[in-house]
């Protein structure tokens, strides 16, 4: 049955017909904004594992009393204004070599971290991560990396003050036998982040100058590296120690750790 058609002023009946009043449609409910994941969370993307760090502020640097602390860790706050993914564990020579089809390091094993690698080198293997549109990958700033591994803590590592216990969350030169181990065997921090202490230096976005905010120092000529690694001391693994090298700089104890956006 054909529907009725609208009457017009002179078509049929000489009397208009009222027109029925359209009735307002209720306000369609907005969309809800999607909720963060808690501290701590994983999820897996390209094949690693990823967790969240939550947004918040944190005093980066050491306080004036740390014992073994260097002049340049000037302690101050400093705000992280949204959250982000941080890799579980560093980047691996299996995740490495699936990507770039490359072997660079020198302590040869798939589930070792990868080394001899230099800035350069890791910004060439995200640029080919991204390129899957697995998301958006990219280094930690040194802001990102402190705060995600201090995990709430104020103290010289995540654990605690004392070094002693150093060897329980990671490979450094008194339990390492002057070599790299598989990723994520120690301890995670209070965040489920493995081998933040030790194992290999990781590479940050940062040129070496301190950053006032998230988004990193503006100069420079180094480019930060962080964490500590299997030849160094305890003083060189606190949560606050930021050394750097050149960008194209090879060591074969310094790899990398991914940072993706929400």
């Amino acid at each position: 049955m054909n529907a009725p058609k609208d009457s017009h002023p002179g078509d049929g009946d000489k009397t208009d017909s009222p027109r029925a009043e359209a009735s307002p449609c209720p306000d369609a409910p907005e969309p809800m904004a999607e909720p963060h994941p808690e501290a701590g969370a994983v999820h897996a993307f390209a094949g690693m594992d990823f967790v969240w760090v939550p947004p918040g502020t944190f005093l980066m640097g050491s306080p004036l009393g740390e014992e073994d602390r260097y002049e340049d860790e000037v302690q101050h706050q400093v705000a992280i204004p949204e959250g982000f993914w941080l890799g579980k564990t560093q980047v691996s020579q299996a995740h490495w070599k699936a990507v770039t089809r490359s072997h660079p390091s020198e302590f040869q094993g798939n589930h070792l971290p990868v080394e001899c690698v230099n800035w350069n080198d890791c910004r060439g293997f995200i640029q080919k991560l991204n390129a899957q549109s697995e998301g958006v990958f990219r280094l930690p700033t040194e802001a990102e990396w402190e705060y995600a591994c201090r995990a709430g803590t104020t103290t010289a590592y995540c654990f605690g003050d004392d070094a002693s216990n150093l060897g329980d969350y990671a490979w450094y030169d008194e339990n390492s036998e002057r070599t790299a181990h598989p990723v994520g065997r120690k301890k995670p921090n209070g965040w489920g982040l493995h081998d933040m202490h030790g194992n290999v230096w990781e590479w940050c976005e940062d040129l070496v100058v301190y950053p006032t905010d998230v988004k990193g120092a503006p100069s420079g000529d180094c480019r930060a590296v962080r964490g500590g690694s299997w030849s160094d001391f305890p003083r060189a693994c606190r949560s606050a120690n930021r050394p750097s090298h050149f960008p194209f700089s090879r060591r074969n104890n310094c790899g990398l750790r991914l940072a993706r956006n929400p």
